[in-house]
């Protein structure tokens, strides 16, 4: 038995220490949290100063008796959970549960596993921080009051099952209010005007710097060129630089995975989970740009060597984040002399992000010479602009540069493209002017990453709560994350060029949507409810406010159950007086006023499966529904949307001598057949699918069926062989198992199918329900 345990968090990280450390230490996970608070009101002690219960996750219990046997028999246990809060938390939690003393246990942190900051980190041991797991208890904690005592009231006076969460809210109403402001946005037009010069047989753009906002005014403009000619009014040329952004934050890489590789915030945290725990990159919950001076000196190296001496620079940047720890490190490679990696193309792509923005932030500046050209118009006092840049030292521009979520102007003219040589007073040959229709538009709806980035800003969460908060939004359905398709839009364009003036009418789409959050419904009734019977729990700056102090906390300046004691008593009265609130006071129901035709008042309201819109009181006996299709809103759907939806369910044909109606359900539209539904591909319409369409998507939906099935077997028809997205693989009752490799579906006996789910964890198995195996 080795004489040290080292106990970390994940089986991966294990492996990579383990083998650092040789035969003298064991290393094995505690598989992340060992216990937490239990469900129902016995978790947290109020009237006892919040005094917390815990209790071991009953899927832990066996990993917990797996590692007290261990503890026993070591003469040293080092606790080497994550250099965080959650990873302090875990390691007292261990601590408390596996009975360890105070003179065989040691904390070890490092922010990196390679040798260096292992060895380092087993020579440097210390006790337990109690200040950073009181900052983890108390968001623990108050956590579960908001939740525990705000969701019964949602339960109550909106619907059952739904739930409400300090910082989950607080995102929630940030999409709300977004949607409302694009709803509200009433676009207007202007007229843009950009031309097409020629100047020693080489063409480039110009544009005016000004937008006409009226067509006559840009009509005007642009017949009096017609006459006019052109010349290099002023030419100045002025040398520019550029400076490279900082290593990576979590929010920062979250952000630039999602513009530059298109992953989703819990794609990119599981992705950079991965290659923190095989020793790539340092950890990558952080809000510190800092960097080492171990790691200043490795870049400077890499860079020396790859690119020579004139293209570094030593660079520290200094996190405007008042709550960033400085001494931990930004996201970085552990080795900056590894550019790429050979492992699996997601972390290839990722690792690879990581260490140009890191060695890009260690370059020097690049260099660049910015020439702008002012226009003149012979019979106009308005002069046209063009702008080039020519790089004269690439910089760190040779390895990196950062995507930024702005939305590009509708038509990009190129003007930072190279312009030709050209001479004051020089003569220029207009080949086209052209003015365009241009629209304003709203903020645009947040992707996951900008979320975090505006979460961020606010003072809102922190690295660790970034990825949970948007997955937990979209789990409740309050957000939906999905592409949609834009709307038809009219523009003018007028164009002058051989003399002539032409104006024409052309179409664009506008408003299609890709990964972009939408609320729904639900978000907004809930959204209301909260913020006018709680502002304090999702106002931002409170919400912030809480945020710094857990860090206080952190940091020993604050005792935890006082902060939230000062939390608690004005919250737990809202809650009370909420608690008189009617259920008919709270605003689920829109009148939108009387159908045409029988004068019955029309409302929209939030159904038992989702929005919809009811001609009738809630008494009447023959009052009529239909589901609000997707992107329609209760608080906006008009009377002419009631309408159309009221045409649902609609009859659409026969297939089989039997009815197919068409309809929208709280899945989506619908056709059902046989008592059988099937939904509609995208872009096909419930109002107007045809019946050959139906029978099309009937026939596809059988095919597809039937491909699934691989097996089943006589002994227990609850067991099936079927093929599902990622290849063949077992199902029994509601529980899915994989089929280990080597072994064939279509070949597997009952016995064999027997096995593989017996031999499968626990989880997964439903016991007491296999017919006794045959002898």
């Amino acid at each position: 038995m080795s004489k040290n345990l080292v106990i970390v968090e994940s089986p991966a990280k294990a492996k990579t220490i383990e083998g650092y450390l040789g035969k003298d230490y064991k290393v094995v996970s505690s598989y992340g949290h060992v216990r937490d608070l239990p469900k129902g009101d016995k978790a947290i002690d109020i009237k006892n100063r919040f005094k917390p219960t815990y209790e071991v996750t009953p899927d832990k219990k066996e990993v917990i008796k797996n590692l007290k046997s261990l503890a026993k028999d070591a003469e040293t246990v080092y606790l080497a959970s994550d250099d965080d809060r959650e990873g302090e938390a875990i390691s007292w939690h261990l601590k408390e549960v596996l009975k360890l003393n105070d003179e065989n246990t040691k904390r070890i942190v490092f922010r990196e596993i390679t040798k260096n900051a292992i060895t380092r980190a087993i020579e440097n041991p210390r006790g337990i921080d109690y200040d950073l797991v009181n900052a983890q208890q108390a968001r623990r904690i108050l956590d579960r009051l908001v939740g525990f005592e705000l969701s019964p009231i949602l339960w109550k006076k909106i619907k059952t099952g739904l739930s409400a969460g300090r910082v989950q809210s607080v995102a929630v109403r940030l999409i709300v209010e977004r949607e409302r402001e694009i709803e509200a946005h009433k676009s207007k037009s202007s007229y843009r005007i950009t031309a097409l010069f020629e100047a020693d047989g080489k063409s480039f753009q110009a544009e005016l710097p000004k937008k006409f906002e009226t067509k006559a005014e840009a009509e005007e403009f642009l017949k009096s060129c017609l006459q006019a000619t052109f010349s290099v009014g002023n030419l100045e040329k002025k040398p520019v630089k550029k400076t490279p952004a900082p290593p990576f934050t979590t929010s920062t890489l979250q952000q630039e995975a999602s513009r530059k590789l298109y992953f989703s915030v819990a794609q990119t945290m599981s992705v950079a989970q991965k290659l923190y725990e095989a020793g790539k990159i340092t950890y990558m919950r952080t809000d510190s740009t800092n960097l080492s001076q171990d790691a200043l000196a490795a870049a400077k190296n890499a860079i020396e060597n790859s690119y020579g001496a004139q293209y570094h620079k030593s660079r520290q940047f200094s996190t405007k984040n008042e709550s960033a720890q400085e001494a931990h490190e930004a996201i970085r490679p552990t080795d900056f002399s590894v550019s790429q990696i050979s492992a699996d193309r997601n972390e290839q792509r990722l690792y690879e992000l990581i260490w140009k923005r890191a060695i890009a932030s260690q370059m020097a500046d690049a260099e660049l010479e910015r020439t702008i050209v002012t226009i003149q118009i012979s019979n106009n006092t308005q002069h046209l602009t063009a702008t080039g840049e020519i790089i004269r030292f690439e910089g760190f521009l040779k390895v990196y540069l950062e995507d930024t979520d702005d939305e590009p102007e509708e038509e990009e003219d190129g003007s930072k493209s190279l312009l030709p040589p050209l001479q004051l007073n020089q003569s220029l040959h207009l080949k086209e002017m052209k003015g365009r229709e241009t629209f304003s538009r709203p903020a645009p709806r947040y992707t996951e990453a900008s979320l975090v980035k505006k979460l961020e800003e606010l003072g809102i969460g922190r690295p660790s709560t970034y990825a949970p908060t948007i997955s937990t939004i979209q789990k409740r359905e309050y957000v939906v994350k999905e592409a949609r398709e834009g709307t038809q839009r009219s523009y003018i364009e007028m164009v002058i060029n051989g003399g002539q003036f032409k104006e024409t009418t052309k179409t664009e789409t506008t408003g299609a949507e890709k990964n972009k959050l939408f609320p729904t419904n639900m978000a907004m009734v809930v959204n209301d409810f909260l913020v006018e019977h709680f502002p304090n729990v999702i106002d931002f700056n409170f919400t912030a406010k809480v945020e710094k102090e857990f860090d206080e906390i952190a940091a020993g300046g604050q005792d935890w159950q006082d902060m939230i004691d000062g939390f608690y008593g004005k919250f737990h009265h809202s809650v009370e007086e909420t608690e008189q609130v009617s259920r008919q006071d709270v605003n689920t129901s829109r009148l939108i006023g009387q159908h045409p035709e029988s004068g019955r008042n029309v409302y929209a309201r939030l159904g038992r499966f989702g929005p919809l819109v009811q001609i009738g009181e809630n008494e009447d006996e023959d009052k009529q529904f239909a589901s609000l299709k997707k992107g329609q809103f209760i608080e906006n759907v008009s009377m002419e949307d009631a309408l159309e939806l009221f045409k649902l369910p609609r009859e659409v044909g026969y297939f089989e001598d039997k009815k197919m109606t068409a309809a929208i359900g709280r899945f989506g539209p619908y056709i059902r057949h046989d008592n059988a539904f099937y939904s509609l591909q995208k872009g096909q319409d419930p109002l107007s699918i045809t019946e050959e369409e139906g029978i099309q998507l009937i026939l596809a939906k059988r095919e597809a069926d039937a491909n699934k099935h691989i097996k089943s077997f006589e002994e227990n028809a609850e067991i099936q062989i079927l093929n599902g997205r990622w290849g063949p693989y077992i199902k029994f009752g509601k529980n899915n198992f994989k089929i280990p490799k080597g072994k064939v579906a279509e070949e597997l006996t009952y016995a064999e199918t027997i096995e593989i789910i017996e031999s499968q964890p626990d989880a997964g198995k439903k016991k007491g329900k296999f017919p006794a195996k045959k002898k």
